[in-house]
């Protein structure tokens, strides 16, 4: 005799229907266990708040991944587009030979548009020419990151104004760092957007439909090469917002990145198939990562463990997506 599957018991099919909800609980027990293992320094003032200005650069770069991937795509350039935008703005920054109060604004111009021309191509590419996203951001990841390379000789570049860094960089509102609160506004914004207007809609009918989004009347095309630009526009940000915070490029620092924000995004209930996700949801998952390489470092791990953890947190976020599925069609 064949027996169906049973139905998963009402707490765990709550705790399906609530990613929000798992995330917490999982960041939670996260915490728990570094507090245990080392609590004084995992605790300590300076931590946390290089956990919550970590947080918010990831933040940054969440806000636009989210709308990739509810319209199932993929941006694996963030990280190379952030390096090869906080280049590109600190050359130009440097130009100019003057500290006038006009040379950071200048330089974040360049850094936005620098981010949001990358995000262009990749749009272009994929919505036009019906490439695969996997393929060309991967391509424009490579190209982003060499190009930034050759404008440095893969040297990292100071001669970043110091008002920038005293204002954004250490700067506090509040005795809130400023980075945090950018982020924050940046992620409610791109929340409103996403949730609360036509834009956001059209992106969730992409992600579940794109023939029926086509049908109703959808500029298709237009609209994923938006999406994609506001997913460079936000590397770009991010790229300015890493001048204020070390006060010069960080080159070799941003090779996962991408796998963090995706991570993010995937944690926070997003379906790597699209038409699932939150900025909600994405604003919890975007601390796990972040706790996970912080207390990973305290308790005197090597750093490439920091790869090994956030990969498998990935999977584990992808498992439980597919699982997630798989209980809402039974």
């Amino acid at each position: 005799m064949q027996h169906d599957t049973p139905p998963p018991a009402p707490f765990l099919r709550k705790l399906l229907d609530s990613p929000e909800l798992m995330i917490f609980g999982s960041l939670i027990l996260i915490i728990v266990i570094f507090m245990i293992m080392a609590p004084a320094a995992f605790l300590s003032g300076i931590n946390l708040r290089n956990m919550a200005i970590e947080a918010s650069m990831m933040m940054i770069l969440a806000v636009g991944m989210t709308y990739v991937i509810v319209t199932s795509g993929i941006d694996l350039s963030v990280g190379a587009v952030l390096v090869f935008s906080s280049v590109v703005s600190v050359i130009t920054m440097r130009a100019t030979g003057s500290d006038a109060a006009w040379v950071p604004v200048l330089g974040l111009v360049v850094s936005l548009l620098s981010g949001a021309a990358w995000g262009l191509i990749n749009g272009i590419l994929i919505a036009r020419a019906r490439l695969t996203p996997l393929i060309v951001t991967l391509a424009t990841m490579g190209v982003a990151l060499g190009l930034a390379r050759l404008l440095t000789g893969g040297i990292d570049l100071t001669g970043v104004p110091r008002s920038i860094v005293n204002s954004i960089g250490i700067g506090r509102i509040g005795g809130i760092p400023v980075i945090v609160l950018i982020a924050c506004i940046f992620a409610i914004i791109g929340g409103v957007v996403l949730h609360m207007t036509r834009f956001g809609l059209y992106t969730y009918a992409i992600g579940s439909n794109e023939q029926g989004a086509r049908r109703a009347g959808v500029k298709l095309q237009r609209h994923l090469i938006i999406v994609y630009v506001i997913s460079g526009l936000c590397a770009g940000l991010a790229g300015y917002l890493t001048l204020a915070r070390f006060s010069s490029t960080t080159i070799s620092g941003h090779s996962m990145d991408n796998l963090k924000a995706i991570t993010a995004v995937v944690l926070g209930g997003a379906s790597l198939f699209g038409g699932i996700g939150s900025m909600y949801g994405t604003a919890a998952g975007v601390f796990i990562p972040v706790v996970l390489a912080s207390g990973l470092i305290i308790v005197g791990l090597p750093s490439f463990w920091q790869e090994v953890a956030v990969g498998m947190v990935l999977l584990a976020a992808v498992l439980l997506d597919q699982y997630r599925r798989r209980s809402r069609s039974s």
